[in-house]
């Protein structure tokens, strides 16, 4: 089994915190997609290399997403009619949060995987989904949602669509370490790229993009030929176990969200960060 010990710039900023005591960051809450289609080999995962300049995760491989927007609460959205699949009383249950914060976590997926992808999560009805997002006219509005001058509720209303909560599923859920001066809440979710669709290299956030066998995403980090924070590698490494994103979706259904907080750990002469349980158990069967 390989291991990723830490960086020892990380460690030393854990046990800097550690000795001082410092005030930790207050998160913020978060929402990423593990966009998927068929492979030859399992499953492929889309993901966007981040801009070496930005602050948070720089030159790291990541799944689309992004922090909620405070419009994301907007309950317009089910009042109007603009929402099929799973009630946001069901998300609250499967991610372990409010009625509130579920409907806002699931809009952010939904938006944020258009925004930095150009893949959205929406039809005309409850069993249709949009064929096509590459005309001028979509990348308008996906521009116009990047830039926060146009709301999901009024993207949708405008296009008469309605959201497809039902092509998503619930992953997992990472807190960012305390040491970290930048803190987020994740809910990590699962779904299939729709047919007809096709993922775009749009967001300004990232240098480049790529469709990667999730097995192979896994191997190359462990390679050293691309970076990724332990949780968007140890979920390559989760979905990579399926044969499919059918598979993967399945089994997305029976899972309710616990969020975890990683913490620095000595494992030998090396330090890395804690898993989960579940991943521990699946990184030692490997």
């Amino acid at each position: 089994m390989e291991r990723l010990p830490l960086p020892d710039a990380l460690v030393a900023q854990a046990r800097s915190y550690a000795d001082g005591g410092a005030t930790p960051a207050e998160p913020r809450d978060a929402a990423t997609v593990v966009l998927l289609r068929p492979g030859s080999a399992g499953p492929d995962v889309y993901l966007l290399r981040r801009q070496t300049s930005m602050a948070f995760a720089g030159g790291m491989c990541v799944f689309p997403g992004g922090g909620v927007d405070p419009r994301d609460f907007d309950d317009e959205l089910v009042d109007r009619g603009l929402w099929a699949g799973p009630s946001p009383a069901e998300w609250a249950a499967r991610l372990g949060v409010d009625e509130p914060k579920a409907r806002a976590l699931v809009c952010a997926a939904v938006r944020e995987t258009f925004e930095e992808s150009g893949v959205l999560l929406a039809g005309p009805g409850p069993d249709e989904v949009v064929a096509d997002t590459t005309g001028d006219d979509w990348e308008a509005d996906r521009v116009a949602l990047e830039s926060r001058e146009l709301s999901l509720t009024s993207f949708l209303e405008d296009r008469s669509l309605v959201l497809r909560t039902d092509l998503l599923g619930a992953w997992s859920g990472w807190l960012t370490p305390v040491f970290e001066p930048r803190r987020y809440r994740t809910w990590f979710f699962v779904a299939a790229l729709p047919e007809g669709q096709v993922a775009r290299d749009v967001s300004t956030e990232s240098s480049s993009v790529a469709w990667l066998p999730a097995a192979e995403a896994v191997a190359q980090v462990e390679r050293q030929e691309i970076l990724m924070l332990p949780p968007t590698w140890l979920t390559c490494l989760d979905v990579a176990q399926h044969p499919g994103p059918d598979a993967v979706l399945a089994a997305a259904q029976g899972r309710t969200v616990e969020m975890f907080m990683p913490e620095v750990v000595a494992d030998g002469e090396e330090f890395i960060l804690s898993t989960p349980p579940f991943y521990a158990d699946l990184m030692a069967r490997r």
